[in-house]
């Protein structure tokens, strides 16, 4: 059944912002002591909020400057400075939603990221303008993934019921929170097999132009 509403996560969905965002804590993390390849802080905490983030980084022993508040607050000014330079989007992503104009089914973008952060993303790849007013941030909402609230929120403003609404993810609890929302989920794995996206119902795919075809939408 084609879909009422397609939401999108942003970073990693939208925008290639992930490995840019995640070199920022590790690079701060080995200022700390703590040393970690890209990939493995990509693992961790790929589709967290900065709060989860926080905990995980106390949780491996680093001393955390001030409260968590105040180590986030730094985190994203190095972040946002960093993806000021510059960022793309991901490969394809803007025919997908060309194909979703031309068949009249509406779009929205639910991140766990500031709305600050999507400002600087969607601005620098063009989307911003497709999703105005059509942005649900976990900072703004106060809730976050995996919890179900944000899609449901998402879906809600959309006047589109949650059994009608898709979700579409690259993270693990991104794919959990669509999964407890009653939403399905179609998990974008550009690198890996995707079996932790699967575990959480999420029918995995590796090429942004496969998903048209996948939710029924003709290109």
């Amino acid at each position: 059944m084609t879909p009422a509403l397609v939401i999108f996560d942003c970073d990693g969905v939208l925008v290639d912002s992930e490995p840019v965002s995640n070199q920022v804590t590790v690079d701060t993390l080995a200022d700390m002591g703590i040393h970690l390849s890209l990939a493995e802080v990509m693992d961790m905490f790929v589709g967290k909020s900065m709060a989860q983030v926080a905990a995980g980084a106390r949780a491996m022993g680093a001393p955390l400057p001030g409260t968590d508040a105040d180590w986030i607050e730094t985190l994203y000014a190095e972040t946002y400075a960093r993806l000021r330079t510059g960022v793309d989007p991901i490969p394809g992503v803007t025919a997908v939603l060309d194909a979703l104009d031309r068949a009249g089914i509406p779009y929205c973008v639910a991140s766990n990221g500031s709305d600050e952060k999507m400002d600087i993303t969607l601005g620098a790849t063009g989307m911003a303008a497709r999703m105005a007013g059509k942005r649900f941030s976990a900072h703004a909402l106060g809730t976050s993934k995996p919890d179900p609230d944000l899609f449901l929120i998402a879906a809600r403003h959309m006047g589109v019921p949650p059994h009608r609404a898709v979700v579409i993810e690259d993270s693990p609890s991104g794919a959990l929170g669509a999964e407890r929302a009653g939403m399905a989920c179609f998990g974008f794995a550009a690198h890996g097999a995707g079996a932790d996206l699967a575990r959480h119902g999420a029918q995995v795919f590796h090429d942004m132009t496969q998903l048209p075809h996948l939710i029924g939408v003709p290109n």
